[in-house]
Order: C-alpha cells, then structure tokens, then sequence
C-alpha cells in the first residue's frame, strides 16, 4: 500500500484485521459495521445514528465514485439532509474530532487514507 507502512491489527469479534499505524483498513474487503464499532472504540468514539450516517454515505460514494468524497460535497449533502447547522462543516469536525469525516469518517468507513495523507 505504501512504502515503510507500519502494520497493526485490531481485534473485531474473533478476528485480527490488519489496520495502518493511523487506523486506516489494509484491505478493504475485510471492513464491517463490527470493523467501524471497534475502531470507533480505539479512537475513543461512541457512534450515533449521525455517525453511522456519514459512515454509510462515504461508503455508498466510495462504491459509485472509486474515490473518497471531499468535504465540500459531505457538507453539501449533510446540510440538504440535516440542516444548515448541522450539516456544517463544524459540526461534522465536531463530531469527528480526530481529524474531521475526511479522516475519522474514512477510517471508520473502511476506507484509504485521502490523497496528502501518506
């Protein structure tokens, strides 16, 4: 995936999955809802229903667009399904504050790290 990359694992149920040293998936294959509870764990986090919405949404773009999705586009789709306070770009930082939904949002998503990351 990327040179020099450290390799941890996280236990999900009764399985190793192999993580990055940041907590992004190795392979994107192995992710599940149970993946997402137990990385939200190590970071810290408890999921809402607010969180497993932005989860779902960066999966299904990823699945149609074979890309992450840029803040910019998560804000726009979160203020026409939220409103215009919560569908911030502060608001979604707030409640993803290890790096916002671009990174913790990604990493709970199961997917790769954004461009600029490695």
């Amino acid at each position: 995936m990327y040179p020099n990359m450290q390799i941890k694992t996280i236990k999900v149920n009764d399985r190793e999955i192999q993580t990055d040293s940041e907590g992004y998936i190795v392979n994107l294959d192995e992710w599940s809802e149970d993946f997402a509870h137990a990385q939200a764990s190590a970071e810290g986090l408890h999921l809402t229903d607010e969180h497993w919405e932005v989860v779902r949404f960066l999966r299904k773009y990823w699945n149609e667009h074979g890309v992450q999705c840029e803040v910019r586009k998560m804000v726009k789709h979160f203020k026409a399904s939220w409103g215009k306070e919560r569908g911030s770009s502060r608001y979604l930082h707030n409640i993803f504050p290890r790096g916002g939904p671009q990174k913790q949002g990604n990493r709970l998503a199961g997917l790769l790290r954004t461009k600029g990351e490695h």
